[in-house]
């Protein structure tokens, strides 16, 4: 065979081997913005998808339900970074440069993304809800039968060893409210354990776990005292990973849950 027909065999082989290798790059190198136009995850499942999202690479910055953590901001009074669902998209992909803020996972699909902004607009939704109970009723409970104000804070006023619950109408929906003072034990995170130290001399000191490494752990006990304790000068320690919280059934009856809920339901972010 001659050169210039082995030539003509050979050259349409190599214009197809470089249509098939080029074009999938075409298909990646497509803008992204044409992929993050309109968010159409935006239903009930979608939000819930997008909290666990959420929780698993935003909570350890941005705190578990959005309220804010030791290095992140607090979600949900809104992102003053982004006017439009594309551009929360953006940033929850991308961050924001010459920040601490990363985007997530490179390995979220853009679907899990749009969950995320679904559930991070859900913090910022005062849409009104027909709720049972009355608030009124429901504050006079949290300060006085319930004794919530022992252990949880309320717009500055309270005791530090719960949660805030400044806002925790705009972060718990009424059903997840209900459950957590019904079964406190079913979703305690890792922030509200408890500690149980037993130093040398056989005493014991409990309390919330404030925090813990290797070498060390500090914990704040009923009184809110502070104690610091190295974990090799201890004869040992133990992680209690039920709720420090009491459910309420037995001490409050079905219709002051429902005041009680009204009232933490009410607890959200005023409009500006």
């Amino acid at each position: 065979m001659s050169m210039r027909s082995l030539w003509a065999t050979v050259t349409p082989m190599l214009v197809a081997l470089l249509v098939l290798t080029t074009a999938p790059a075409a298909v990646h190198a497509q803008p992204r913005e044409e992929a993050t136009a309109d968010n159409v995850f935006t239903g009930t499942l979608d939000v819930r998808m997008g909290q666990r999202v959420f929780r698993q690479q935003c909570g350890r910055c941005h705190g578990r339900d959005g309220a804010g953590g030791e290095l992140g901001p607090d979600l949900t009074q809104g992102l003053s970074s982004a006017s439009t669902d594309a551009g929360l998209f953006q940033i929850v992909r991308e961050g924001i440069p010459n920040t601490q803020m990363i985007g997530i996972s490179r390995r979220s699909t853009d679907q899990s993304v749009w969950m995320v902004v679904s559930y991070l607009n859900s913090l910022n939704d005062t849409a009104d809800v027909d709720v049972p109970g009355s608030a009124t009723s429901g504050q006079q409970l949290f300060a006085g039968k319930g004794n919530c104000n022992s252990c949880h804070m309320v717009n500055g006023d309270g005791g530090r060893r719960g949660p805030d619950l400044s806002r925790v109408g705009n972060r718990r929906e009424l059903d997840e409210l209900v459950s957590a003072l019904r079964s406190p034990d079913e979703d305690v995170t890792p922030r509200w354990w408890t500690l149980r130290v037993t130093r040398e001399n056989g005493s014991v000191v409990e309390g919330l776990r404030m925090n813990e490494d290797t070498f060390s752990m500090r914990l704040m006990d009923e009184n809110e005292d502070l104690w610091s304790f190295s974990k090799s000068g201890v004869r040992s320690y133990d992680r209690v990973k039920t709720s420090t919280m009491p459910s309420v059934d037995g001490v409050l009856t079905d219709g002051e849950v429902d005041d009680l809920v009204a009232y933490l339901y009410s607890l959200r972010r005023e409009e500006s």
